[in-house]
Protein backbone atom coordinates (compact mmCIF):
# COMPACT_ATOMS: atom_id res chain seq x y z
CA UNK A 1 0.00 0.00 0.00
CA UNK A 2 1.05 3.57 -0.50
CA UNK A 3 0.47 6.58 1.69
CA UNK A 4 0.67 10.30 1.18
CA UNK A 5 3.72 11.94 2.75
CA UNK A 6 3.13 15.02 4.84
CA UNK A 7 6.03 16.56 2.94
CA UNK A 8 3.96 16.45 -0.24
CA UNK A 9 1.41 18.92 1.20
CA UNK A 10 2.20 22.52 0.12
CA UNK A 11 3.08 24.88 2.96
CA UNK A 12 3.90 28.49 3.46
CA UNK A 13 7.12 29.57 5.08
CA UNK A 14 6.69 31.44 8.39
CA UNK A 15 9.17 33.98 7.01
CA UNK A 16 7.08 34.72 3.95
CA UNK A 17 6.97 38.46 3.15
CA UNK A 18 3.29 38.17 2.17
CA UNK A 19 1.57 36.18 4.91
CA UNK A 20 -2.08 35.38 4.27
CA UNK A 21 -4.83 37.16 6.13
CA UNK A 22 -6.21 35.40 9.18
CA UNK A 23 -9.33 34.42 7.20
CA UNK A 24 -7.31 33.02 4.33
CA UNK A 25 -4.98 31.32 6.86
CA UNK A 26 -7.87 29.57 8.52
CA UNK A 27 -9.21 28.56 5.11
CA UNK A 28 -5.81 27.20 4.08
CA UNK A 29 -5.48 25.26 7.33
CA UNK A 30 -8.95 23.80 6.86
CA UNK A 31 -8.08 22.83 3.29
CA UNK A 32 -4.86 21.12 4.40
CA UNK A 33 -6.67 19.30 7.20
CA UNK A 34 -9.36 18.15 4.79
CA UNK A 35 -6.73 16.94 2.32
CA UNK A 36 -4.87 15.06 5.05
CA UNK A 37 -8.03 13.40 6.36
CA UNK A 38 -9.06 12.34 2.85
CA UNK A 39 -5.60 10.87 2.28
CA UNK A 40 -5.74 8.90 5.53
CA UNK A 41 -9.25 7.66 4.73
CA UNK A 42 -8.17 6.58 1.26
CA UNK A 43 -5.26 4.60 2.65
CA UNK A 44 -7.43 3.13 5.40
CA UNK A 45 -9.99 2.12 2.79
CA UNK A 46 -7.43 0.26 0.70
CA UNK A 47 -7.71 -3.47 1.37
CA UNK A 48 -4.70 -5.44 2.47
CA UNK A 49 -3.79 -7.34 -0.69
CA UNK A 50 -1.88 -10.57 -1.14
CA UNK A 51 -0.76 -12.17 -4.39
CA UNK A 52 -0.55 -15.96 -4.51
CA UNK A 53 1.76 -17.17 -7.24
CA UNK A 54 1.40 -20.81 -8.30
CA UNK A 55 4.78 -21.49 -9.92
CA UNK A 56 5.13 -22.85 -13.47
CA UNK A 57 2.05 -23.80 -15.54
CA UNK A 58 0.97 -24.47 -19.10
CA UNK A 59 3.88 -25.53 -21.30
CA UNK A 60 6.17 -25.40 -18.25
CA UNK A 61 5.46 -28.42 -16.00
CA UNK A 62 8.19 -27.61 -13.49
CA UNK A 63 9.70 -30.56 -11.66
CA UNK A 64 8.32 -33.99 -12.50
CA UNK A 65 7.69 -36.98 -10.28
CA UNK A 66 6.59 -40.46 -11.22
CA UNK A 67 2.92 -39.60 -10.87
CA UNK A 68 2.54 -35.87 -10.97
CA UNK A 69 3.96 -32.51 -11.98
CA UNK A 70 5.01 -29.51 -9.96
CA UNK A 71 2.71 -27.11 -11.78
CA UNK A 72 -0.41 -28.94 -10.63
CA UNK A 73 0.72 -29.29 -7.02
CA UNK A 74 1.59 -25.59 -6.86
CA UNK A 75 -1.80 -24.62 -8.24
CA UNK A 76 -3.73 -26.91 -5.89
CA UNK A 77 -2.02 -25.45 -2.84
CA UNK A 78 -2.27 -21.82 -4.04
CA UNK A 79 -6.00 -22.15 -4.66
CA UNK A 80 -6.50 -23.83 -1.28
CA UNK A 81 -4.60 -21.03 0.48
CA UNK A 82 -6.71 -18.45 -1.34
CA UNK A 83 -9.95 -20.14 -0.34
CA UNK A 84 -8.93 -20.16 3.32
CA UNK A 85 -8.10 -16.45 3.22
CA UNK A 86 -11.28 -15.53 1.36
CA UNK A 87 -13.49 -17.57 3.70
CA UNK A 88 -11.91 -16.48 6.97
CA UNK A 89 -10.41 -13.06 6.34
CA UNK A 90 -12.80 -11.00 4.18
CA UNK A 91 -10.77 -7.85 4.85
CA UNK A 92 -7.95 -9.26 2.71
CA UNK A 93 -8.05 -9.10 -1.07
CA UNK A 94 -6.60 -12.16 -2.80
CA UNK A 95 -5.08 -12.01 -6.30
CA UNK A 96 -3.74 -15.04 -8.16
CA UNK A 97 -1.08 -14.95 -10.86
CA UNK A 98 -2.90 -17.93 -12.36
CA UNK A 99 -6.00 -19.95 -11.44
CA UNK A 100 -5.75 -22.44 -14.27
CA UNK A 101 -3.08 -24.41 -16.12
CA UNK A 102 -1.59 -21.52 -18.11
CA UNK A 103 1.95 -20.29 -18.69
CA UNK A 104 2.75 -16.93 -17.07
CA UNK A 105 6.14 -15.32 -17.64
CA UNK A 106 8.25 -14.59 -14.57
CA UNK A 107 8.33 -10.83 -15.04
CA UNK A 108 4.54 -10.77 -15.51
CA UNK A 109 4.04 -12.56 -12.19
CA UNK A 110 5.87 -9.77 -10.39
CA UNK A 111 4.12 -7.14 -12.51
CA UNK A 112 0.70 -8.46 -11.43
CA UNK A 113 1.67 -7.88 -7.81
CA UNK A 114 3.18 -4.46 -8.49
CA UNK A 115 0.17 -3.23 -10.48
CA UNK A 116 -2.11 -4.30 -7.63
CA UNK A 117 0.10 -2.48 -5.10
CA UNK A 118 0.02 -5.71 -3.12
CA UNK A 119 1.16 -5.95 0.48
CA UNK A 120 2.48 -9.52 0.24
CA UNK A 121 3.67 -11.82 -2.54
CA UNK A 122 3.92 -15.57 -1.88
CA UNK A 123 5.29 -17.79 -4.65
CA UNK A 124 4.50 -21.49 -4.24
CA UNK A 125 6.78 -24.19 -5.68
CA UNK A 126 7.75 -27.85 -5.33
CA UNK A 127 11.33 -29.03 -4.92
CA UNK A 128 13.30 -31.80 -6.65
CA UNK A 129 16.68 -33.50 -6.47
CA UNK A 130 18.56 -35.19 -9.28
CA UNK A 131 19.21 -38.89 -9.55
CA UNK A 132 17.97 -41.36 -6.98
CA UNK A 133 18.71 -39.14 -3.99
CA UNK A 134 15.90 -38.93 -1.45
CA UNK A 135 15.05 -35.70 0.32
CA UNK A 136 12.17 -34.59 2.51
CA UNK A 137 10.88 -31.37 3.96
CA UNK A 138 9.76 -27.82 3.26
CA UNK A 139 11.90 -24.71 2.97
CA UNK A 140 11.21 -21.04 2.43
CA UNK A 141 13.31 -18.50 0.54
CA UNK A 142 13.68 -14.74 0.40
CA UNK A 143 15.57 -12.75 -2.20
CA UNK A 144 19.31 -12.55 -1.67
CA UNK A 145 22.66 -13.96 -2.56
CA UNK A 146 22.86 -17.73 -2.24
CA UNK A 147 25.32 -18.74 0.46
CA UNK A 148 25.46 -22.43 -0.40
CA UNK A 149 25.62 -24.52 -3.55
CA UNK A 150 22.29 -26.13 -2.70
CA UNK A 151 20.57 -22.73 -2.63
CA UNK A 152 22.06 -21.85 -6.01
CA UNK A 153 20.85 -25.13 -7.49
CA UNK A 154 17.28 -24.47 -6.35
CA UNK A 155 17.32 -20.93 -7.78
CA UNK A 156 18.81 -22.12 -11.07
CA UNK A 157 16.14 -24.75 -11.51
CA UNK A 158 13.28 -22.34 -10.79
CA UNK A 159 14.78 -19.58 -12.96
CA UNK A 160 15.27 -21.83 -16.00
CA UNK A 161 11.62 -21.26 -16.86
CA UNK A 162 12.61 -17.99 -18.56
CA UNK A 163 14.21 -20.02 -21.35
CA UNK A 164 10.68 -20.91 -22.47
CA UNK A 165 9.95 -17.23 -23.03
CA UNK A 166 10.56 -15.44 -26.32
CA UNK A 167 13.56 -13.09 -26.36
CA UNK A 168 14.42 -13.85 -22.75
CA UNK A 169 18.02 -12.67 -23.26
CA UNK A 170 16.80 -9.14 -24.01
CA UNK A 171 13.94 -9.17 -21.50
CA UNK A 172 16.18 -10.20 -18.62
CA UNK A 173 19.18 -8.18 -19.80
CA UNK A 174 21.50 -11.08 -20.58
CA UNK A 175 20.74 -13.04 -17.42
CA UNK A 176 21.54 -16.74 -17.96
CA UNK A 177 19.93 -18.91 -15.26
CA UNK A 178 22.47 -21.69 -15.89
CA UNK A 179 25.56 -19.55 -15.22
CA UNK A 180 26.66 -18.94 -11.64
CA UNK A 181 28.21 -15.64 -12.71
CA UNK A 182 24.77 -14.24 -13.52
CA UNK A 183 23.84 -14.42 -9.85
CA UNK A 184 26.47 -11.87 -8.79
CA UNK A 185 23.79 -9.20 -9.32
CA UNK A 186 21.93 -10.46 -6.28
CA UNK A 187 24.90 -9.54 -4.09
CA UNK A 188 24.32 -5.91 -5.09
CA UNK A 189 20.58 -5.79 -4.53
CA UNK A 190 19.54 -3.89 -1.42
CA UNK A 191 15.97 -5.04 -0.97
CA UNK A 192 14.09 -2.43 1.05
CA UNK A 193 11.65 -5.14 2.07
CA UNK A 194 14.32 -7.62 3.15
CA UNK A 195 13.53 -7.52 6.88
CA UNK A 196 9.79 -7.91 6.36
CA UNK A 197 10.34 -10.64 3.77
CA UNK A 198 12.54 -12.56 6.21
CA UNK A 199 9.87 -12.16 8.88
CA UNK A 200 7.19 -13.51 6.53
CA UNK A 201 9.38 -16.42 5.46
CA UNK A 202 10.10 -17.31 9.08
CA UNK A 203 6.37 -17.31 9.85
CA UNK A 204 5.66 -19.58 6.88
CA UNK A 205 8.42 -21.99 7.83
CA UNK A 206 7.31 -22.09 11.46
CA UNK A 207 3.74 -22.93 10.45
CA UNK A 208 4.83 -25.66 8.04
CA UNK A 209 6.93 -27.13 10.82
CA UNK A 210 3.89 -27.07 13.11
CA UNK A 211 1.97 -28.96 10.42
CA UNK A 212 4.49 -31.77 10.72
CA UNK A 213 6.76 -30.99 7.81
CA UNK A 214 10.49 -31.72 8.18
CA UNK A 215 12.24 -28.38 8.58
CA UNK A 216 14.65 -27.44 5.77
CA UNK A 217 14.96 -23.89 7.04
CA UNK A 218 14.77 -20.32 5.74
CA UNK A 219 17.32 -19.30 3.10
CA UNK A 220 18.27 -16.57 0.66
CA UNK A 221 18.76 -17.16 -3.05
CA UNK A 222 18.54 -15.32 -6.36
CA UNK A 223 14.99 -15.93 -7.58
CA UNK A 224 14.04 -13.73 -10.52
CA UNK A 225 10.36 -13.80 -9.60
CA UNK A 226 11.19 -12.14 -6.27
CA UNK A 227 13.68 -9.64 -7.67
CA UNK A 228 11.07 -7.49 -9.40
CA UNK A 229 8.44 -7.37 -6.66
CA UNK A 230 8.06 -4.15 -4.68
CA UNK A 231 6.58 -5.64 -1.50
CA UNK A 232 7.58 -8.20 1.14
CA UNK A 233 7.78 -11.55 -0.61
CA UNK A 234 8.89 -15.13 -0.20
CA UNK A 235 9.08 -18.36 -2.17
CA UNK A 236 7.95 -21.62 -0.58
CA UNK A 237 9.29 -25.02 -1.63
CA UNK A 238 6.56 -27.36 -0.38
CA UNK A 239 8.41 -30.66 -0.62
CA UNK A 240 10.27 -33.02 -2.94
CA UNK A 241 8.28 -34.44 -5.83
CA UNK A 242 11.21 -36.71 -6.72
CA UNK A 243 10.94 -38.59 -3.40
CA UNK A 244 8.08 -41.14 -3.71
CA UNK A 245 6.73 -40.70 -0.19
CA UNK A 246 6.90 -36.93 -0.52
CA UNK A 247 5.18 -37.03 -3.90
CA UNK A 248 2.34 -39.11 -2.46
CA UNK A 249 1.93 -36.55 0.32
CA UNK A 250 2.03 -33.59 -2.08
CA UNK A 251 -0.61 -35.17 -4.32
CA UNK A 252 -2.95 -36.14 -1.47
CA UNK A 253 -5.91 -34.08 -0.30
CA UNK A 254 -4.53 -34.23 3.24
CA UNK A 255 -1.14 -32.96 2.13
CA UNK A 256 -2.60 -30.08 0.13
CA UNK A 257 -4.84 -29.15 3.06
CA UNK A 258 -2.00 -29.20 5.62
CA UNK A 259 0.35 -27.19 3.44
CA UNK A 260 -2.34 -24.64 2.58
CA UNK A 261 -3.31 -24.32 6.24
CA UNK A 262 0.30 -23.64 7.20
CA UNK A 263 0.75 -20.89 4.61
CA UNK A 264 -2.64 -19.42 5.49
CA UNK A 265 -1.79 -19.28 9.19
CA UNK A 266 1.47 -17.48 8.38
CA UNK A 267 -0.38 -14.91 6.25
CA UNK A 268 -2.92 -14.45 9.05
CA UNK A 269 -0.17 -13.93 11.64
CA UNK A 270 1.66 -11.45 9.42
CA UNK A 271 -1.52 -9.50 8.68
CA UNK A 272 -2.53 -9.32 12.34
CA UNK A 273 0.93 -8.10 13.29
CA UNK A 274 0.56 -5.19 10.87
CA UNK A 275 -2.75 -3.97 12.26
Amino acid sequence: MTSTSLHSIPHLSPNSSNPPSSGRGRGWAALCLSFLLCSVMAVAGTPFTIVLDAGHGGKDPGALGKRGSEKNINLSVALAVGRLVEQNMPAIKVIYTRKTDVFVELNERAAIANRAKADLFVSIHTNAVAGNAAARGSETYTLGMHRAADNLAVAQRENEVIMLENDYEQRYEGFDPREAESYIIFELIQDVNMAQSARLATMVQRQLLSAGRPDKGVHQAGFLVLRATSMPSCLVELGYITTPTEESYLLSDAGVSQLAQGIYQAIKSYYESQQ
